[in-house]
């Protein structure tokens, strides 16, 4: 089920944008206090996220800009400022998709639709249970946490992934991370084991890799 959310100030917009969204079947919340809205929405792990322009404090624009510098889900700014400036402005700070207020809401579901289609397409992700691991950015993602990994702790949880829920021998870690151990110190793959693990603890997953004695490692969903 895909997760949006919808900053909106209006109460009433928000609640009927909500209702629209849920009838539909998706995953909604929204916000309600501007205090710290772009550590809001980042905590909600959205998938895609509805974003009004004149919003108290911090504006929709600079927001928009924000949230594209650190996350990379889908924008729709849905606003009741209609000039062509405003829309190629919000476009060019990196929102996906502009319409303006009051917006049919077929439209709004069918422009949804579509941005959540064109990036599951686009972003390349690895997903087991909660966890989504983004092998392009190496950001992992826990459900309302994130963190962004060096590249050889996000190799290794990506060959973990991709093998999963079968052991990965380390001799084969050394191959795919170093092309093998004759050149390498031994102990550098406990030393980025351990990184991860300390990695993927800062956001709750505790546990996750399991050491087998004698064959290597492997995920253990259960365990986090």
């Amino acid at each position: 089920m895909s997760k949006i959310i919808v900053i909106e100030d209006d109460v009433y917009l928000r609640e009927e944008l909500v209702n629209t969204f849920m009838k539909k079947g998706y995953s909604v919340s929204s916000i309600s206090s501007f205090n710290e809205p772009e550590k809001e929405i980042l905590d909600n792990n959205p998938d895609l996220a509805v974003l009004d322009i004149n919003l108290p404090g911090k504006s929709g624009f600079e927001l928009c800009k924000r949230l594209k510098s650190r996350a990379s889900f889908p924008i729709l700014v849905l606003t009741a400022r209609d000039t062509l400036s405003d829309e190629l402005y919000a476009l060019g700070l990196g929102a996906d998709d502009f319409l303006t207020k009051p917006c049919h809401p077929d439209r709004l579901i069918a422009r949804t639709q579509r941005l959540l289609r064109t990036y599951v397409k686009v972003r390349n992700l690895l997903q087991t249970g909660d966890l989504i691991l983004d092998i392009d950015t190496y950001k992992v993602i826990w459900k309302n946490a994130h963190v962004v990994l060096s590249d050889t702790e996000g190799k290794i949880l990506q060959i973990l992934l991709e093998r999963y829920p079968s052991v990965v021998s380390k001799q084969d870690l050394f191959l795919k991370l170093w092309g093998g151990n004759e050149y390498v110190d031994e102990n550098i793959l406990q030393v980025n084991m351990t990184r991860l693990r300390k990695s993927l603890d800062t956001i709750g997953i505790r546990n996750i890799i399991q050491t087998e004695r004698g064959r290597g490692y492997r995920l253990e969903m259960s365990k986090s």
